[in-house]
């Protein structure tokens, strides 16, 4: 059962890679939609805007960062889940699995 709670961790990893990637683009959407507002200003200076969009451009790259480590542990784990249906599919009888399916149904009924 140990073996299980690797997976389950590394499950838990990549859903939190997940909810960071979504935070992190909620921000650079945000840091963009307010250096376009600080163009917007008349009273503002070129220099605060290229500064502001310079910060986006870094989390930007931290986003790209992100989604390339996403990328390669999503396939670490599909693989897992690949394999894991394959030695199910070899293990398990489709005879059984239709009788406990029949009996639900006519329980039911």
């Amino acid at each position: 059962m140990a073996h299980r709670r690797v997976i389950e961790t590394y499950y838990n990893d990549i859903n939190n890679l997940a909810d960071i990637l979504t935070k992190l683009v909620s921000s650079y959407r945000l840091m963009v939609g307010g250096a376009d507002e600080l163009n917007k200003i008349a009273l503002s200076k070129k220099s605060d805007v290229k500064d502001a969009l310079k910060r986006a451009d870094s989390l930007g790259s931290i986003i790209d960062e992100t989604i390339k480590v996403l990328d390669d542990a999503s396939y670490s784990y599909m693989s897992y889940c690949r394999m894991k249906t394959e030695i199910m599919k070899d293990k398990i009888q489709i005879e059984f699995i239709e009788s406990e399916i029949d009996e639900d149904l006519r329980l039911k009924d």
